[in-house]
């Protein structure tokens, strides 16, 4: 049996090193958006809708993670309430303009959108309306699956036709890498692994970058460790008035 675990390993794998060799200059890009968006004393935020949501969770308040973060974690969207209305939910239309009053994107910030299929009408909607606001938006989607597929907004777009910026995880159609006799169906999504890889690696590009503009990035640390919990605690007294899930 340990051939699967092998197989769903090696193909991740495979796909982390073509993000290696083939999106350095996207991530690069990416952070030097979002550098420009901390440096002007912006926010970054995150969105995601179903399994996604997890990957917004990603850049949210961890241990070597961007403090300057506000992750757009909307509940009914999420599996943890009502999974399969959470897929119908994401379909609906103005739902993302509702969602996006509620939340401190404005002018200046830039915004990581994350869609494995980037067709459904909330997370092209999130993006739409960001951009209207003047925020830098960033799709992490799958290209290949979203090029085979409709869109199912109204405009006929996909998010990464509206995206300032796109970052590739190169999944395959369906999400799941491995094929298991017995089962009919692929089994193993690899776009949480691949995008929590890209989303992380934006992170220390974008740390990087302040730093060559002479600017200390403030990142939180393990609370478990013996500093961490007196340096988070200032990060918290200047951002949670700012940052609503703080």
């Amino acid at each position: 049996m340990s051939q699967y675990a092998a197989d769903y390993l090696h193909k991740v794998i495979a796909l982390i090193t073509r993000v290696h060799d083939e999106q350095l200059p996207q991530l690069n890009q990416a952070a030097v958006h979002i550098a420009d968006t901390l440096q002007a004393g912006g926010l970054l935020h995150v969105f995601g809708s179903g399994h996604s949501q997890l990957l917004a969770a990603e850049l949210f308040y961890r241990a070597g993670g961007l403090v300057p973060v506000n992750a757009i974690l909307d509940l009914p969207l999420s599996v943890m309430q009502a999974a399969r209305r959470s897929t119908w939910l994401e379909r609906v239309p103005g739902y993302a303009a509702q969602l996006l009053q509620d939340e401190p994107v404005r002018a200046g910030d830039t915004l990581i959108v994350i869609s494995n299929s980037g067709r459904n009408a909330v997370p092209i909607e999130m993006a739409l309306a960001a951009k209207a606001q003047g925020a830098t938006v960033i799709a992490l989607t799958s290209l290949s699956f979203s090029q085979s597929i409709s869109s199912r907004h109204s405009s006929g777009q996909r998010l990464f036709e509206v995206a300032d910026l796109v970052l590739d995880n190169y999944g395959v159609d369906g999400d799941a890498l491995v094929a298991v006799p017995g089962c009919p169906v692929k089994v193993s999504a690899s776009s949480t692994a691949v995008g929590s890889a890209l989303l992380q690696a934006v992170a220390a590009a974008t740390v990087a970058e302040l730093a060559a503009r002479g600017i200390e990035a403030p990142v939180w640390q393990s609370a478990n460790g013996d500093e961490g919990e007196a340096r988070n605690a200032a990060h918290w007294q200047a951002m949670h008035q700012r940052i609503k899930r703080l």
